[in-house]
């Protein structure tokens, strides 16, 4: 059982995420899960020096999707990360293992294949309950987490243009 709180960081530690540019992919399956989450980076994103008009953000209809959204982004859009937020919850068939195995494959593909990184924000629960306790509820949201482990990355992406100022 997880205990930390996902909505905790320490600002001063975080490279200032003013400079870059971030893309949100977000799947439309579970939007009360979804949507948080998305909320959640978002306002981190701001919150450590983004502006508005450097986060760029496309839904697409499920997490098996994420993977071509992520590309098709990667492809059109100049960016410094990549954020793939989904909700896949257990059910009672295989389903859930095939599109969990996948989209963590496409993910890692993505991160091989091209310089942009793209974090994993795809929670994959055993219940909706625990879906929502992180996504915005008890144990914060994973969201928030996202985007911080979204700035670092896109800060060693840009170590030449940040060199001395990467703050971990």
């Amino acid at each position: 059982m997880a205990t930390t709180n996902l909505s905790y960081y320490d600002k001063a530690s975080i490279p200032n995420a003013k400079p870059f540019r971030f893309g949100i992919v977000v799947s439309e399956w579970n939007p009360e899960i979804t949507q948080n989450l998305h909320k959640g980076a978002i306002e981190t994103l701001l919150d450590c020096g983004t502006e508005q008009e450097n986060i760029i953000s496309w839904d697409v209809p499920g997490s098996f999707e994420l993977v071509y959204g992520c590309k098709k982004m990667i492809e059109t859009q100049k960016l410094d990360a990549i954020i793939a937020i989904g909700n896949v919850i257990q059910g009672e068939t295989k389903h859930f293992d095939f599109v969990c195995e996948g989209v963590t494959q496409g993910i890692v593909d993505l991160n091989i294949k091209y310089d942009v990184p793209v974090i994993f924000c795809v929670l994959t629960d055993n219940t909706k309950q625990q879906s929502l306790d992180r996504s915005g509820g008890k144990l914060g949201n994973k969201g928030i987490e996202c985007a911080v482990a979204a700035i670092k990355m896109a800060a060693i992406k840009n170590q030449e243009r940040t060199s001395n100022s990467l703050g971990f």
